[in-house]
């Protein structure tokens, strides 16, 4: 296993290919530790493990790995369905001012038409990811306040991962924190 940026398995999903509406996640706090934990998967790209925390308000650091090829059997159960309530999507950045623009009028055009007609969360958020051009995005479990009985699951199910994912971020915080205020 390769522990790497967490901004890099951020980019391997975003460069993957896949369909963009067929991954799955589930988040929360970190178990015995600040920062947050989240597994996000698809069926035929396999599951990535993340574990950040905020060094400040306007910077995210962590690590992440991938733990599993594919969601086989057993790890289905463990990713919420897609009529589950949470959504997540990723997105990357616009190149330039055109890009911009053309992705402003899609998302109005969408957000206009779902305005006149009778719709769905889940249809309003699939066409807003189709018109952002999402590569990722789908159901969601996530508490901000504590942690998911499927986040517990996975990390043990991923148990040699946790350990040494927490150890990596463990060290990070360290670097970057663990000095205090002076």
């Amino acid at each position: 296993m390769r522990v790497r940026d967490w901004q890099e398995i951020l980019e391997d999903v975003v460069e993957s290919d896949a369909d963009a509406g067929g991954w799955r996640a589930v988040a929360g706090d970190r178990r015995g530790g600040v920062g947050e934990d989240m597994f996000v998967g698809h069926p035929s790209i396999g599951v990535f493990q993340l574990k950040t925390f905020a060094k400040n308000p306007y910077e995210v650091r962590g690590v992440g790995s991938r733990v599993a090829r594919r969601i086989d059997d057993e790890l289905d159960p463990l990713f919420p369905e897609r009529d589950d309530g949470g959504r997540f999507g990723v997105n990357h950045g616009v190149e330039d001012a055109d890009e911009a623009t053309e992705r402003a009028k899609r998302l109005e055009a969408v957000l206009e038409t779902h305005a006149d007609a009778p719709t769905t969360g889940d249809a309003l958020f699939e066409d807003v990811m189709d018109a952002l051009d999402s590569p990722a995005f789908g159901p969601m479990e996530y508490d901000m306040y504590d942690r998911p009985e499927r986040l517990d699951e996975l990390s043990e199910t991923f148990e040699e991962a946790e350990a040494l994912l927490s150890s990596e971020l463990d060290d990070l915080i360290d670097e970057d924190v663990g000095r205090g205020f002076h």
